[in-house]
């Protein structure tokens, strides 16, 4: 049961920007946590702690997003990378740079990922090597003939 369920989880985990988002998720809740502290310390802060707390907010929707909608994952890959880096300006330095390495990280790892990549074999390949990839991009259809109105001939 419990060999099950890895093998469940592992393909849950590979078939999204599993990383990417996690990544995401990190560094929005480093931002939004910050601003969060004490009532001392926020009190002093002021209204400027509202920008983190709702870009951290974003983050997270947008770290979730890339899991359970991976065909999101380019838009959620650039506007987390967006959002971090305007947290640098807006938001302590970005959760003192942690949160904004995290996002731009969470980012290009969500904007790279791809769904299905090329599969490997296991018999010899055309030069003799063992464990070749096999492309996976089919050969362009063959050319259609058509009829000249003119008479040229091709």
């Amino acid at each position: 049961m419990l060999l099950n369920l890895l093998r469940r989880w592992r393909r849950w985990r590979r078939s999204r920007p599993f990383w990417g988002g996690l990544f995401a998720v990190l560094a929005g809740s480093w931002i939004c946590v910050l601003p969060l502290a004490p009532l001392k310390i926020m009190l002093q802060q002021g209204v400027a702690g509202i920008p983190s707390v709702l870009m951290g907010i974003v983050m997270i929707v947008l770290g979730l997003t890339a899991w359970f909608s991976p065909p999101q994952r380019s838009l959620a890959g650039v506007l987390t990378t967006l959002i971090a880096t305007a947290a640098l300006i807006l938001s302590n330095l970005g959760g003192f740079l942690i949160g904004t390495l995290l996002g731009i990280l969470g980012g290009g790892l969500m904007f790279a990922w791809q769904p299905h990549a090329a599969r490997h074999t296991g018999h010899t390949g055309e030069a003799g090597k063992a464990g070749t990839v096999e492309s996976v991009v089919a050969a362009p259809p063959p050319p259609t003939p058509h009829h000249d109105p003119q008479g040229a001939q091709p």
